[in-house]
């Protein structure tokens, strides 16, 4: 309700999409209720993804890096709208390889499988045509690695449920 509020308020007449928040963080009303917009998780992020957002809440911005998913944003969130549950997911995240790949304009790139730990992305061959990539959804961890070295940033996150 605070998002859609604050929404309405900035002009926007539909809110814009979640922006995605650090691992681990508790569902969008009760994070908002709960994270105090202190920093603490911005400063520890070893990776600096980490960045305030909309009305200062943390958001994490993939373009910057990648996520080694370490936890320390967890351990410095002492109002708990950062809780890791062991065996869960930090986020239902997938890399999501768009229309912009310029492997898929004919152009041979595979920067987005070399950096990719998970080996999440592969690289089918093609007769008379580059190797296409190809996202194993249950191989990726939606660290985001792939992001922030795609040269035409033709890679994004989506929800995956």
């Amino acid at each position: 309700m605070q998002t859609l509020r604050r929404a309405l308020l900035g002009g926007r007449i539909h809110p814009s999409t979640p922006q995605l928040r650090p691992p681990w963080a508790i569902a969008e009303e009760s994070f908002e209720q709960r994270c105090t917009r202190c920093g603490d998780c911005l400063s520890v992020c070893p990776t600096r993804i980490l960045r305030p957002g909309a009305g200062g809440f943390p958001v994490v911005e993939f373009g910057l890096g990648e996520c080694s998913f370490c936890g320390e944003c967890v351990a410095a969130c002492a109002p708990g709208a950062l809780q890791r549950i062991p065996g869960e997911s930090p986020w239902q995240m997938v890399a999501l390889i768009g229309d912009d790949c310029i492997a898929r304009r004919g152009v041979e790139c595979r920067v987005c499988g070399e950096c990719c730990d998970a080996r999440a992305i592969g690289f089918r061959p093609r007769i008379g045509g580059v190797a296409l990539p190809e996202l194993d959804v249950m191989a990726c961890t939606a660290c985001g690695a792939c992001i922030s070295t795609c040269p035409t940033q033709a890679i994004s996150m989506e929800t995956s449920q």
